[in-house]
């Protein structure tokens, strides 16, 4: 009776639910028809419990059986790490999402300040032309300049009715005039003793101009008295 009512429960089963997690349940069906079937007998008998304690695949099937439940764990620590780095990485994403939110929130309110700037100062400008069209045309001119020429170490100008061009090293210009300057940065001036003969000379020449006017002076006053 035994045999044929657990033959006939495992039958009605898969191996991976017997072998795995279905056995209490196929101890319990077992033991509810084994019951069924004593008393149809009319034996007498009482069944207390249906205890399934070892299931195993036959030994035809038992390596691939093993590969499946290998395989099954493996899938189960794949879903768990999967999971676990998900649950790592999400944090992460989302700081950094939010972090290129509020420098694209911070870039697009400093274009538009500099676009609401730039309207402002052409609205400006065009009440100034209007009011002064040569003014500010020339301003603007020189600003311009300012503004091109300003990081500009050579310019070339262009001399007027004439085929040759003038070019201007203007770093070695500002180098000359700061050099030129007395007094700054200890710089000492190749021209100052020039300079100083000069004035020198010039303070010899003019006292012996002015002892000349002197003597004639007194000469005279001497031959006008009586």
């Amino acid at each position: 009776v035994v045999d044929s009512v657990v033959s006939e429960v495992v039958g009605q089963n898969t191996m991976d639910f017997i072998l795995g997690d279905g056995r209490s349940v196929v101890a319990t069906e077992s033991k509810v028809k084994i019951q069924k079937l004593l008393d149809s007998y009319g034996t007498g008998i009482e069944v207390l419990s249906v205890n399934l304690q070892q299931a195993q695949p036959p030994e035809a099937v038992q390596s691939a059986f093993a590969d499946a439940i290998k395989a099954r764990e493996d899938e189960a620590r794949f879903r768990n790490e999967a999971e676990a780095y998900a649950n790592g990485i999400l944090p992460l994403a989302r700081g950094e999402a939010a972090r290129i939110e509020q420098e694209a929130t911070a870039y697009k309110e400093k274009i538009i300040a500099m676009a609401e700037g730039d309207a402002a100062r052409f609205t400006q400008l065009v009440k100034a032309y209007r009011k002064a069209p040569e003014i500010t045309r020339k301003r603007l001119y020189l600003e311009t300049m300012e503004a091109v020429l300003g990081d500009v170490s050579k310019v070339l100008v262009d001399v007027k009715n004439g085929n040759n061009l003038m070019s201007l090293p203007l770093d070695k210009v500002m180098q000359g005039g700061a050099a030129a300057m007395p007094g700054r940065g200890g710089v000492p001036n190749p021209n100052a003793n020039t300079l100083s003969s000069s004035k020198s000379i010039s303070r010899g020449t003019m006292g012996n101009r002015g002892d000349g006017l002197r003597s004639s002076s007194r000469s005279t006053l001497r031959e006008a008295r009586p």
